[in-house]
């Protein structure tokens, strides 16, 4: 399985996001910048989230993006959703079946048992990662010059 670098670059800005104050935005080709993006695929993004109703946009000059939930509520699966969509990542063939000669209501499935257990397994690990648990792992002693730099980029990037 491969997911998609949108993922990614999208929980990154999320983070990024996380560190505005209240009613502050910052403007979608910043972070697109900060994050060495295209900014039309970044825009892209952007949409998927603000559909998702994981980050607001705020229309006009002086408008750009903003969390739209608290990042407790923001789960990494959420974000993972909002851009890869619903869709398992395994499509069964019925290759054993065909090579067991089995009908179809007596498919063995258990490679299909396999993959659907495997995906179960890495959704919970998704499913219990926040943002502000992202958030606070960010805030260890090791990353605290890389994230002091970032937030003093955010206070000269953002918007009131």
């Amino acid at each position: 399985m491969q997911m998609k670098k949108g993922v990614e670059q999208s929980i990154s800005a999320i983070l990024i996001l996380n560190l505005l104050p209240d009613k502050a935005v910052l403007p979608g080709e910043a972070i697109s910048e900060q994050l060495g993006t295209s900014v039309t695929y970044f825009r892209k993004l952007l949409r998927k989230l603000v559909c998702a109703d994981l980050i607001m946009s705020v229309p006009g000059v002086k408008g750009g993006f903003r969390l739209n939930k608290r990042p407790e509520d923001i789960r990494i699966y959420d974000i993972y959703l909002a851009i890869e969509g619903q869709q398992s990542h395994f499509a069964p063939s019925d290759v054993l079946d065909d090579v067991l000669n089995l009908k179809k209501n007596d498919s063995c499935r258990l490679i299909t048992e396999i993959m659907d257990e495997a995906e179960t397994a890495w959704q919970s690990v998704l499913k219990n990662k926040t943002i502000a648990k992202l958030s606070e792992e960010l805030q260890q002693e090791r990353f605290a010059k890389e994230v002091e730099m970032l937030q003093q980029w955010v206070k000269e990037k953002m918007v009131l």
